[in-house]
């Protein structure tokens, strides 16, 4: 029997038939697994993990953020809770590391431009040599006479 506003009829002291659902817990040791599971995997088997697990994407991008910010905790952390080297995680680079790769970057980025230069004005030199030749030859040159 239904009631007039629609609902199924409650046994007991008017608790919902529906419990309310619980939001999903994961252990940082899961957080972790999954992360390099994920990353290890080829670009065309990334989605079936997701679909595998029931995870979005979102999730394995906030916790590879967590773990590479530290906060995310490991089976190998010390007392500090500091991330130990092992399978999934990184060491995260201090910032003279971090300004030695950019500055190496850059410097790799200069010598191919200082290439480029130096080939360019090598080119330009020989253009403007072949300019004074034909030019010398067009001055040597008389003029065709007419008649």
């Amino acid at each position: 029997m239904s009631t007039s506003s629609g609902k199924q009829p409650t046994s007991g002291g008017g608790a919902d038939p529906a419990p309310k659902p619980s939001r999903r817990v994961f252990s940082p040791e899961y957080k972790l697994a999954m992360v390099a599971e994920y990353e290890n995997a080829p670009n065309g088997e990334k989605g079936a993990i997701l679909r595998r697990e029931g995870l979005y994407s979102s999730h394995i991008v906030e916790w590879a953020r967590a773990r590479d910010a530290g906060h995310l905790g490991h089976v190998g952390t010390g007392a500090t809770g500091a991330a130990t080297t092992g399978a999934g995680s990184r060491v995260k680079k201090s910032a003279d590391q971090i300004e030695l790769e950019k500055l190496r970057r850059q410097n790799e980025k200069l010598q191919a431009d200082l290439t480029k230069t130096r080939m360019a004005l090598d080119i330009m030199g020989k253009a403007h040599a072949l300019l004074e030749e034909v030019s010398g030859s067009a001055d040597n040159d008389n003029p065709p006479r007419r008649s």
